[in-house]
């Protein structure tokens, strides 16, 4: 998209290859829906590759109030801050039934020397985690509530078939969470939104027609 500044979110996928490869090394493991299957704090050693499914990233306080990082599907992989020993910096859920392969570190470490190409994605998987990091700090900081939504829908469009999609059943609650406002705003401002003409909501993804802006 010239001039724009819709950007499309980036992937970092396992190819068929690497998903190939990685098998070698891993064992699988299924969850049923709504299981979380990490927490935050935990100590573990483990990569986990999903095959099928999708998966939500998030932290959450003692009341249950939680931030939703990001979600993941198949093809994509989380538990690599675990390469540096430390506790797990954020929870995983399953939003639906799902399987992964189940990596350990060492294993992990050897499928990295073997595979550099995949090795240098990983680096930048984690320089654009932090980079995403920054910006949501700069956004709570420094933009409503109303402008957070309009970046988060612009940080997830992809361009497909000449059309800007989100893809997957992103909920208002999700939005709301990875936002940090209430499911009644998020409501408010994506009615606003499809009044005025900037998207559509279909069943199973949300249709941006114009970037909208910033600021309402």
């Amino acid at each position: 998209m010239s001039g724009g500044g819709i950007k499309a979110a980036t992937r970092f996928i396992l190819t068929p290859e690497e998903l190939r490869a990685i098998s070698a090394h891993a064992a699988t493991r299924t969850f049923p829906k709504n299981v979380v299957i990490l927490n935050e704090g935990d100590r573990t050693d483990t990569l986990y590759v999903i095959v099928e499914g999708r998966v939500k990233i998030f932290v959450a306080d003692a009341d249950g109030n939680e931030v939703v990082f990001h979600t993941q599907g198949p093809g994509e992989y989380f538990g690599e801050m675990m390469l540096d020993e430390g506790p797990r910096s954020a929870s995983v859920m399953t939003l639906e039934p799902s399987r992964f392969l189940v990596v350990p570190m060492a294993e992990l470490k050897t499928f990295l020397a073997r595979n550099p190409d995949f090795a240098v994605r990983l680096i930048e998987k984690l320089i654009h985690r932090v980079r995403g990091l920054t910006e949501r700090v700069k956004s709570l900081s420094l933009m409503d509530v109303y402008g957070r939504v309009a970046r988060l829908l612009l940080d997830l469009a992809e361009e497909r078939d000449g059309k800007l999609l989100i893809a997957g059943r992103l909920t208002q609650q999700e939005i709301a969470g990875r936002v940090g406002a209430s499911r009644a705003m998020v409501s408010r401002i994506l009615k606003d939104l499809t009044t005025g003409g900037y998207l559509s909501i279909e069943r199973d993804r949300i249709v941006l027609h114009r970037e909208p802006p910033l600021r309402w």
